[in-house]
């Protein structure tokens, strides 16, 4: 019996094309409820190479005699991303296929024809079969994805049960319905596979979890016939004995398990169930919650047998259901398939691993996957996206309306200092009336975000024209959960806001390209293994990149070890190796974020022995040696080399107590990129030869081309900060960007260099000061950080003018301006406690015979009222107190049945 397995290429939702009969690898995954995924190297000289040349779908197909061949479910896949090497004379491509549930990522969530809720279309009282059949019905009915079938309904699985879980949730237009999935199967609420190109989704832990630990003949894979090695990990850091579920409109409910792991007492979680307020849906979401934390929870990796083994995967078992194997301290027992891989290497080997029990997942990845999910949904985590409640004040008329379809999309990016930052892009639906469906034209947006934990403030962030419905935003820290919400403004009337969306910032996920090979010599007894500094294809490595690792093994026996690491470019010395016994190497790139790449090709030398005869192994020593027998003259002009001085063997007591250099000492390239020690003193130079620093040792003057930093992180100085305008002293306080800096700049007057000192934002983000010194100009005023216009206080000297008050871009400026001709005010003047000139415009109603204007304050005395030379009716002052002014007018009922009356008054 020979397990092998095979691929068979179809056409997209066609027929059968042929076999690849002679891949260079094969890797195959099978994880439990997420998308399976086939890794593929073929060369172009090989047979059935030209079926790939075209998007297809391959199945991996499993034989125990070679002529009945099946596949399994989760085996189909689709070939939509591929990577090739024009040079390689083989033709060698990679393909990476994702299962056939990827496509579910294609399908996205419509409106619909009911009303949405606070922008969500609601799924209310609905289970897993009907939520998934509108996503996939309502698409193919759009005529997308005419092969994808389904087999389940709204009342009953694909096992042809009922469902046991109903959920009351709202999902946000656009969202794709792998998400959907993913989520609902997160939240306990199913299980899902692929039947070719069928979707199973079944009630959860039944179907796809079949107990073939138990009954009389269990599967039980046991050491030496099934599996080879079995590392453990374990943790506790999830397990709780209670969990407190809080939801929308006032939901809270609390769930205990008594038979929790408890080592230090009863410990509690949080779920966080922001746009929930069904207390149903609540309880689902508890109990799910508590099933997953009330053990430790152990990663088990079994390392599979498939030549000899009594049970084989895929055959036997498959993700999801439970076997016998071995556990803590090598003790069979019940542990339920989590993932299965098989993998085919270049030289034909078929070997595989599974994953028992539970998988660890990353925090970020759980994160991400569940906002892009559910944003104002349901979590397992706090902070979604809640739906904010209503604000109590009735609208006004002529207010914009609530922008919907609020969408951000997080990316991770990294920085001019290779670390790794987030970045936004949010996109909504452009405002055309106001909140009573009347046609309006707006004048445009503000984008408001936080921190999305409770009691964090709003700050405004970007502001846009009534035309341009996106925005973007960095940095954000990465893992970091944002909600962000925006409205509309019309002619500085904000509207309401839009609903709440929360995503968590992603993190670098790529890894760095494959090295290339490792360039091997050896001279004197040691190997030296080089880099030129690329990967492969010559292509240049990240700004993130941390150090490529250099790895070393006896072929004889096999098992790589770590023996150095590179920064850049350059070598690695390897001593005492035996003579005449080869010894392989290999590269491997790792990044800030941890990102490992694939490892080089492998190359291999022996190394060769210093010389033969008289000069045997160690009978040159130091005692050999006359002293001062070695000297300068006897050395050719470079021919000691750092390569040849072992690690470590310079050391103080080896030099003269005065070390003098003749010519330089150099780190780098001679004429690139290099540090420099000479007679003059240090320096360093760009990859252009150009000195980019220096030590005079003369005068100890100190020359920087560049960015100097006082630090990477924390409380910092900056000095020509990377990315800057203008050369500039950057203060950083702490973490994040918000800083405050000094410049020049020479272009606000011409000829002038003038001075500017700015803070940075305040908390919400929608104030900074600037201060501005030019040579006949100074001023210290408010700014709006978004698009740099004066909102606030202002003080300002010229010289023939001083003034200080307030200004705004569209509302009216309040300033008192001085020069040589006297004072002017320009604004309003409001009575406020003692103040001495008031100014007054209002409307009054008429009485019977007289309009009562109702100052709103007393005056020490009655005041006097002076009629201008405008006022051309018969108005008289009739009566009049210290806080009401009485004007009679003798037309009586036939004067207007209101008047405007403008008061300048003083005291």
């Amino acid at each position: 019996m020979t397990f092998d397995l095979r691929l068979v290429v179809y056409a997209p939702f066609g027929g059968r094309l042929g076999v690849l009969p002679h891949p260079l690898s094969v890797e195959a995954g099978w994880p439990l409820n997420d998308v399976p995924s086939l890794k593929l190297a073929y060369t172009a000289t090989a047979i059935g190479a030209a079926l790939l040349d075209q998007p297809c779908e391959i199945a991996v197909q499993w034989s125990v005699d070679g002529t009945v061949w099946t596949e399994a479910p989760d085996s189909r896949f689709l070939r939509i991303k591929r990577r090739g090497d024009g040079s390689n004379p083989t033709g060698l491509a990679r393909y990476e296929l994702p299962g056939f549930v990827w496509m579910l990522r294609k399908i996205v969530l419509y409106p619909g024809t009911a009303p949405l809720v606070d922008g969500k279309r609601a799924f209310l009282s609905a289970t897993a079969g009907s939520i998934l059949q509108t996503f996939i019905g309502e698409a193919k009915g759009r005529g997308a994805v005419p092969g994808l079938q389904w087999d389940f309904t709204p009342e009953q699985d694909s096992a042809g049960q009922s469902w046991d879980k109903v959920i009351t949730i709202y999902y946000q237009p656009g969202m794709d319905a792998l998400t959907a999935l993913q989520n609902l199967s997160e939240q306990g609420v199913c299980d899902f596979r692929m039947s070719g190109r069928t979707l199973q989704v079944f009630n959860a832990d039944t179907e796809m979890n079949d107990d073939l630990a138990s009954g009389p003949a269990p599967v039980d894979l046991r050491y030496g016939r099934d599996i080879a090695e079995a590392p453990d990990d374990g943790t506790l850091e999830d397990t709780a004995s209670s969990v407190l579920v809080v939801g929308d409109n006032g939901l809270v409910k609390t769930l205990t398990n008594p038979a929790a792991v408890a080592p230090w007492g009863p410990w509690e979680q949080y779920v966080g169930a922001g746009g929930v307020s069904d207390e149903g849906t609540a309880t689902i979401l508890a109990q799910s919650a508590l099933e997953r934390a009330g053990l430790e929870r152990v990663q088990r990796t079994r390392g599979v047998v498939l030549s000899g083994a009594r049970w084989l995967p895929l055959r036997d078992y498959g993700p999801g259901d439970r076997v016998f194997a071995p556990g803590d301290g090598g003790v069979l027992e019940s542990l339920r398939v989590r993932q299965v891989t098989l993998a085919r290497t270049s030289t034909g080997v078929l070997g595989g691993s599974l994953v028992l029990n539970d998988r660890f997942l990353e925090r970020d990845i759980r994160l991400a996957r569940r906002t892009a999910g559910i944003v104002g949904g349901s979590t397992a985590d706090g902070g979604s996206g809640a739906r904010p409640v209503p604000a109590l004040e009735a609208p006004e008329p002529r207010t914009p309306a609530a922008p919907q379809g609020l969408i951000v999309d997080p990316q991770a990016y990294i920085d001019e200092h290779g670390l790794p930052h987030g970045q936004v892009t949010v996109t909504w639906g452009a405002v055309a009336a106001d909140v009573g469906g009347v046609a309006l034209t707006i004048g445009g947006y503000e984008l408001f975000m936080r921190i999305n934990v409770t009691g964090q403030p709003w700050f405004l962030v970007a502001s846009t024209e009534a035309g341009d419905t996106t925005a973007t935003f960095s940095p954000l820290v990465i893992g970091e959960s944002y909600a962000f919400k925006v409205r509309a403004v019309n002619v500085g009337k904000a509207g309401p806001f839009s609903s709440v969306v929360a995503v968590t910032v992603p993190d670098d996920d790529e890894a760095p390209p494959v090295p290339t090979a490792p360039q091997l010599s050896t001279r004197l007894g040691v190997v030296r293994v080089a880099w030129d500094g690329l990967g492969v294809g010559a292509v240049p490595m990240p700004p993130d990149l941390l150090h490529v690792r250099v790895w070393m093994q006896d072929p004889l026996a096999p098992g790589w070890s770590e023996i150095g690491v590179l920064g850049e470019a350059g070598a690695v010395l390897v001593p005492y190796l035996p003579y005449g016994a080869d010894r392989e190497f290999r590269f491997t790139s790792i990044d800030r974020s941890g990102n490992e790449s694939a490892p080089s090709n492998a190359e291999t030398i022996a190394a060769v022995q210093l010389v033969t005869g008289d000069a045997a192994n160690e009978s040159i020593t130091t005692g050999a040696l006359a002293a001062n027998a070695v000297t300068a003259d006897k050395l050719a002009a470079g021919s000691v080399e750092a390569e040849h001085i072992k690690a470590g063997a310079v050391v103080a007591d080896s030099l003269a107590a005065v070390l003098t250099l003749s010519t330089r000492v150099v780190a780098g390239s001679a004429s690139g990129a290099r540090v420099e020690l000479n007679s003059s003193g240090l320096a360093a130079y760009n990859g252009s030869g150009q000195q980019t620093a220096s030590i005079s040792a003369a005068t100890g003057a100190v020359s920087i081309v560049g960015q100097l930093a006082s630090g990477v992180t924390g409380a910092r100085v900056v000095v020509n900060p990377a990315g800057a305008v203008n050369p500039e002293v950057r203060f950083i306080p702490g973490s994040g960007t918000n800083a405050s800096r000094i410049y020049s700049d020479g272009s606000r007057f011409t000829g002038e260099a003038t001075l500017v000192m700015e803070s940075g934002t305040n908390q919400a983000a929608t104030a900074m000061c600037r201060l501005t010194h030019a040579a006949g100009f100074w001023q210290a005023a408010i700014f709006n950080p978004a698009n740099g216009e004066q909102r606030g206080g202002v003080v300002s000297a010229l010289e023939n003018q001083g003034a200080i008050g307030w200004t705004h871009p569209t509302q009216q400026d309040q300033l008192m301006l001085f020069d040589q001709s006297g004072t002017l005010h320009r604004g309003t003047w409001l009575y406020a406690n003692d103040s001495g000139l008031i100014m007054l415009s209002l409307s009054v109603a008429r009485g019977a015979t007289y309009y009562q204007v109702v100052l709103g304050f007393s005056f020490p005395t009655t005041p006097k009222v002076v009629f201008s030379a405008e006022q051309v009716t018969t108005m008289q002052l009739f009566s009049r107190t210290n806080g009401d002014l009485f004007f009679f007018d003798p037309a009586g009922g036939s004067s207007p049945p209101s008047r405007t009356f403008h008061i300048w008054a003083w005291r």
